[in-house]
């Protein structure tokens, strides 16, 4: 049963394939801020997706965060997740990652519960 205040954490190690020569989303060998938001929207999805009814998803509709500090390959950063909000289908998180020196990366993720047949029905092919 979804209710606020649930919450998800997932740690990653920060590999070549997250950085943002990697992603395309700049010339430095840091974690990328598109690989941050993956992490933030992974996380906050794994935290409620088991607790939906069959045949519903979540699809990702918001992201508003800073990235706050660079952080290099190998390090250690974890992301973690609550429910702040459930407004009809729209669950509202905030969203955090940091490493053991601080603060990366913070903000606010909304997600939205969907039919998946009907969903994918609608999808452009």
């Amino acid at each position: 049963m979804l209710e606020k205040g649930i919450k998800g954490t997932n740690t990653v190690k920060v590999t070549d394939d997250m950085t943002a020569i990697a992603v395309g989303s700049g010339g430095l060998p840091v974690f990328a801020t598109p690989a941050m938001i993956a992490l933030m929207e992974r996380t906050a999805y794994e935290s409620v997706i088991d607790k939906l009814d069959e045949g519903q998803g979540l699809v990702g509709i918001s992201m508003d965060v800073e990235h706050k500090a660079a952080v290099g390959v190998g390090r250690e950063v974890t992301c973690e997740t609550v429910l702040k909000e459930i407004d009809g289908r729209k669950l509202e998180f905030d969203v955090k990652v940091y490493d053991d020196e601080g603060i990366i990366g913070e903000g606010e993720h909304e997600r939205y519960i969907i039919d998946v047949e009907r969903f994918m029905g609608k999808v452009r092919i």
